[in-house]
């Protein structure tokens, strides 16, 4: 990839020599020239020239101030959309006469030209990189901007083939591991925070901890998402007995469970873009493949949105005012009455009723029952760092993936059955419902 990489850059630069850039009208708008450019790139017949084109168009990109990027993005979403007359005279044709001819027509000329755009963009050395940067860059203006939607698709259609498993590299990351990676790894941890290189350390050096990344070719040293993983004696119920410096360590051999305690997306701009049930199916491959001995598979999860949710409920009549007082857990009475109530109430929230869309609330949960867990455990106070209280009051779950279970649970949850659950989690769920309704039933009468 280096040479790759040196050979694209050696042909940008003499390409460089061939293109004329001042002849880009000087008094026009930025947004005018990267309009003008981005047309003559998709009109460009010689390598050099179209790779010369591209840096140019991406470099100026890059030096364009945040509030010009919106227009930039219109600009793409106005002049680059499909030609319209020949869509229409295709759609004509096929509508009168539907062969293969007229549907192939029809398939060509509906493209948005902006997709060969972003495909010629992505030719230069570093335009897979600079692709998903301009990507995030979209994805935090949609939320105010949504008639931007279709050029967001057409990043999402490209990059679902651009990013699919067979192009992924998947790699164990210890302490040999470059530097350059490893810092990244610390940045880029998403639920528990790697304090320090030390903290680091503790997390891929011992004999029982694992970390696995996907990565791809055209980014080398930039990891796509990974996966901190224990190796224990049994499924963990708590994140510091995972995480502590004075946890006793073991050696591979003695581990009978692999723990998947921590799963990060590296890669704002390619949100959506689904990479952990291959990690996960992956990296239990690797792992049966090195250590044959392991016969449970689990995560230890977060329950990310589930303080949110309870905000949103009548916590008088669930029951469970005491926990608007600071360090309620810390006070054994007041955690044990609340264990009562919150850990029914968050198996009930996991697996209770869906959206209209078919969806569960919970993001963590709609992954992992998607992928074909179990939901097998509901933890309580197994997290009580800031992060945890604050956004699930110390609730962790163990989601089980038995290997004879994982397809049958699958097609389950993708059919829209109940998701699969232990006994446990089921009772909890049922006593967690009939709270609910309880409280309902009492605001009703009020």
């Amino acid at each position: 990839m280096s040479f790759l990489g040196d050979m694209l850059a050696a042909i940008t630069e003499r390409g460089k020599a061939l293109v004329d850039f001042n002849a880009i009208p000087q008094a026009a708008t930025p947004v005018e020239q990267l309009t003008a450019l981005c047309a003559s790139l998709l009109s460009s017949r010689g390598e050099a020239g179209a790779l010369a084109t591209a840096s140019e168009i991406l470099e100026r990109y890059r030096s364009m101030d945040a509030a010009t990027r919106p227009a930039f993005f219109r600009m793409l979403l106005d002049e680059f959309g499909p030609d319209m007359e020949p869509l229409i005279a295709a759609a004509r044709r096929f509508a009168s006469a539907p062969d293969e001819r007229a549907a192939e027509s029809l398939h060509h000329l509906s493209e948005p030209r902006r997709q060969n755009l972003f495909r010629l963009l992505n030719q230069t050395s570093r335009g897979t990189a600079e692709l998903i940067g301009m990507r995030a860059d979209l994805l935090a203006l949609l939320p105010d901007n949504r008639d931007l939607d279709p050029v967001d698709k057409d990043f999402q259609h490209l990059f679902r083939s651009w990013f699919n498993r067979g192009f992924l590299e998947l790699r164990r990351i210890d302490w040999e591991t470059p530097a350059a990676i490893l810092e990244r790894i610390i940045r880029y941890e998403a639920v528990h925070e790697i304090e320090d290189w030390d903290d680091l350390r503790r997390r891929i050096d011992p004999p029982d901890r694992r970390l696995y990344a996907f990565f791809h070719p055209r980014l080398r040293d930039e990891p796509l998402i990974f996966v901190e993983v224990a190796l224990a004696k049994a499924a963990a119920s708590s994140i510091d007995a995972i995480l502590s410096p004075d946890r006793k360590v073991i050696q591979a051999a003695q581990a009978d469970t692999a723990v998947f305690y921590s799963i990060s997306d590296c890669q704002p701009g390619l949100r959506g873009i689904s990479f952990g049930n291959f990690l996960i199916k992956q990296v239990v491959e690797e792992l049966r493949n090195e250590l044959p001995q392991l016969i449970r598979f689990v995560t230890l999860s977060p329950v990310p949105l589930f303080a949110r949710w309870l905000a949103r409920q009548d916590t008088g009549r669930l029951g469970i005012e005491a926990i608007a007082t600071s360090g309620w857990w810390k006070n054994p009475e007041t955690a044990a009455a609340l264990e009562e109530k919150l850990a029914p109430l968050a198996a009930w929230y996991l697996t209770g009723p869906r959206d209209a869309s078919g969806r569960l609330p919970d993001p963590v949960a709609r992954f992992h029952l998607g992928n074909g867990a179990r939901l097998e455990r509901i933890n309580f106070l197994a997290n009580t760092g800031n992060a945890g209280m604050a956004s699930s009051h110390g609730i962790m779950v163990n989601y089980l993936y038995k290997l004879d279970e994982i397809e049958r649970n699958h097609e389950a949850y993708a059919s829209g059955q109940p998701v699969a659950v232990s006994a446990a989690v089921r009772r909890l769920a049922a006593a967690g419902g009939r709270l609910v309704e309880s409280a309902i039933m009492e605001g009703m009468k009020s």
